[in-house]
């Protein structure tokens, strides 16, 4: 009997959490705060990016490429023969 109420209790503490934190979710008050908070994070950015200052690009030119002889032969290996080989 006092196992059966106190699931009894539990199922109503769980139930009433639920329903209390989807009315503060789901109510008017919530949803003007959570706008006003987006909007004050916009004007935020705003401001910031307006103060960055932006800087000189000096990165031309600074990749150097390094040709590539083709008259270099390369060694073809067969992967059955390396196979064969370690014998």
């Amino acid at each position: 009997m006092f196992k059966e109420i106190k699931y009894l209790i539990f199922i109503l503490i769980i139930c009433l959490f639920l329903f209390f934190t989807a009315r503060h979710y789901f109510s008017d008050e919530n949803k003007k705060n959570s706008h006003r908070s987006l909007n004050s994070i916009d004007k935020k950015i705003k401001i910031y990016t307006d103060k960055l200052t932006v800087l000189e690009d000096d990165t031309k030119n600074i990749i150097e490429y390094a040709e590539q002889s083709k008259s270099k032969k390369k060694k073809k290996f067969n992967f059955w023969k390396l196979l064969d080989s370690n014998e």
